[in-house]
């Protein structure tokens, strides 16, 4: 297929934009324009979150042999930007229109209501409740669960940490398995804790310098295993536990394959995995063959929709710490083991 993209700058709409035109899908039930996808905090590039839904984008446009359209959020932008942008999307015929992120929440109530024969799906958040929006959620807390274990496997001074973006309940998730999986491993493991900021607005997706800061101060207070979720910012934890020759946990992409961290990769241990790529894929898989998704669509470790990256070679070499990874990921499948969500 012969794609053709176009850098668009849309007022209001966004600050960048990538258009590919593609042919309609093979299997004849699809007419729309391909794949509309509209970027959370911190944008595409992230080497994270937006970069994980980016994967699943090129991957159905390519499969599929359909358009796509992906644009890229403002700096403080409103709520009001956020409608405008999924609306352009639905109103040139791209289905399904996704927004990565829960932010996106109202706009896509409010969109999804205008637009009844568009599919709409919305990434980490499961309030919208309509026929035509699927809210495509995880069990982020079972992948952070394995992300403990693993940190307080491979610490040698019984002493990690949590970098969380966000003081919100999404990423109390995170934490939440976090600690459990620690302390199913070593209940009196020390454990710092940290949120960049309070709310989104503040940068704490997209402040690499603000997870940096925090970083340095959790490996001065003895840290030597550093966990983030924390989006754009994850990467300044990655490069402070890199400059300290200690090890840092990813997420939601595999972070030791990212091209923009290739540099810092010995010192990844491994990520917390959170298939975003997939839930967009499936969606538009859904919508292409005639069947779209609607409702609640959760991934979690046993559908592959969570998981844990274990891309680095010296993190294979530790045999003790991937036994303990592998038979925690089996707890959970089982049912043997329940993770918290706070």
């Amino acid at each position: 297929m012969t794609v053709a993209v176009i850098a668009l700058a849309a007022a209001g709409c966004g600050k960048s934009s990538n258009e590919s035109s593609g042919s309609s899908s093979e299997s004849g039930k699809y007419s729309g324009k391909g794949i509309g996808l509209a970027y959370d905090i911190g944008g595409k590039g992230d080497q994270s979150f937006n970069d994980a839904a980016f994967a699943g984008f090129q991957k159905a446009e390519q499969e599929f042999k359909i358009g796509g359209r992906d644009v890229e959020p403002n700096d403080n932008e409103s709520s009001a930007d956020k409608v405008q942008r999924l609306e352009q999307l639905a109103k040139a015929g791209y289905n399904p229109v996704i927004g990565v992120g829960f932010v996106y929440g109202p706009a896509v109530k409010e969109v999804s209501a205008k637009f009844p024969k568009t599919t709409f799906g919305i990434i980490d958040d499961a309030t919208v409740k309509a026929p035509n929006v699927a809210d495509l959620v995880f069990h982020e807390e079972q992948s952070s669960y394995l992300a403990g274990v693993a940190a307080a496997k491979a610490t040698k001074k019984n002493h990690i940490g949590f970098i969380g973006g966000v003081d919100i309940p999404l990423i109390h998730k995170f934490e939440a398995g976090f600690d459990q999986g620690a302390r199913s491993v070593n209940p009196k493991i020390k454990i710092e804790s940290q949120y960049l900021t309070q709310t989104p607005q503040e940068g704490g997706f997209s402040s690499p310098d603000k997870g940096k800061d925090a970083a340095n101060g959790q490996i001065e207070a003895g840290a030597d295993v550093i966990y983030h979720a924390a989006g754009l910012s994850g990467q300044g934890v990655i490069q402070s536990a890199a400059e300290h020759k200690v090890w840092a946990i990813g997420v939601d992409s595999d972070q030791y394959k990212q091209s923009s961290l290739a540099k810092y990769k010995d010192y990844i241990l491994g990520s917390a995995l959170k298939n975003v790529g997939g839930a967009v894929y499936d969606l538009t898989k859904s919508v292409v063959q005639g069947k779209p998704l609607s409702g609640e669509v959760r991934g979690d470790l046993k559908s592959g929709g969570v998981g844990f990256a274990d891309s680095n070679p010296k993190y294979q070499a530790m045999k003790d710490v991937v036994a303990a990874v592998d038979k925690a990921k089996q707890d959970i499948i089982s049912g043997k083991v329940t993770v918290k969500t706070q």
